[in-house]
């Protein structure tokens, strides 16, 4: 469901962004909105992820972590918190994964028609080494001799700058799961590059890490990050 009207004055949860009005429903810890999802009674009284912060009327918090997510499902939190009588679907853990995908995915489309989304090895191993790449993506069914070697440009630009960190690697999605989505975009070897598209992209990216990793973020892993 998207929403066309911006919540009111009168949505608490979204009057400013006061971190310790923000609190997790299920581990009770305090966060910033981009650390936490945003959950909201729909008119069918189910219950839906407001991902863009937008909806109108009460909303609860849950920590960006699918097992987080789960839980509230399991222990009934939804109602509790949101003071009316509503359902979450058993697979509602699910569904946030499916939007936090599309919503990610719909970005590198837009990157690329931006030129700040390149694929291939070669045009990926080239920006890594020209400093032009902010982060890459890897399918997770690539050749980890094919990832090794962009690791190692990673590894030769970080040493040669000497940045604090390595440029991130994501492996997030099998060649087939983007296919789904993406069509003739889909990817084995992807590179991002600076620019606001492209900086929307390593956000999403990073938001998708962690809701399937726990809270925490695997993103500068490469061959051996463990596939999804």
């Amino acid at each position: 469901m998207i929403a066309e009207l911006h919540a009111s004055p009168e949505d608490d949860d979204l009057a400013g962004y006061d971190v310790n009005s923000r609190m997790c429903i299920v581990t009770r810890e305090s966060g910033s909105p981009d650390e936490l999802i945003r959950f909201v009674a729909a008119p069918d009284g189910t219950v839906i992820a407001d991902l863009k912060r937008q909806l109108p009327g009460r909303g609860c918090w849950v920590k960006l972590d699918r097992a987080s997510v789960d839980k509230a499902v399991a222990k009934k939190s939804f109602a509790r918190a949101l003071k009316t009588d509503v359902k979450a679907a058993a697979d509602l853990g699910e569904t946030v994964d499916r939007l936090l995908t599309q919503q990610l995915m719909q970005m590198m489309n837009m990157a690329r028609k931006a030129g700040q989304f390149v694929s291939g090895s070669s045009k990926v191993d080239a920006a890594v080494r020209s400093g032009a790449a902010i982060a890459v993506f890897h399918s997770t069914d690539a050749a980890d001799d094919g990832v090794r070697k962009i690791d190692q440009a990673r590894k030769a630009w970080h040493l040669g700058m000497e940045t604090e960190e390595k440029i991130p690697s994501f492996r997030l999605f099998s060649e087939s799961e983007m296919e789904g989505v993406m069509g003739q975009n889909a990817f084995i070897h992807a590179a991002v590059l600076a620019g606001q598209a492209g900086e929307g992209v390593v956000k999403r990216a990073k938001m998708l890490e962690r809701y399937r990793s726990g809270g925490q973020s695997r993103a500068l892993g490469g061959a051996g990050q463990q596939k999804q």
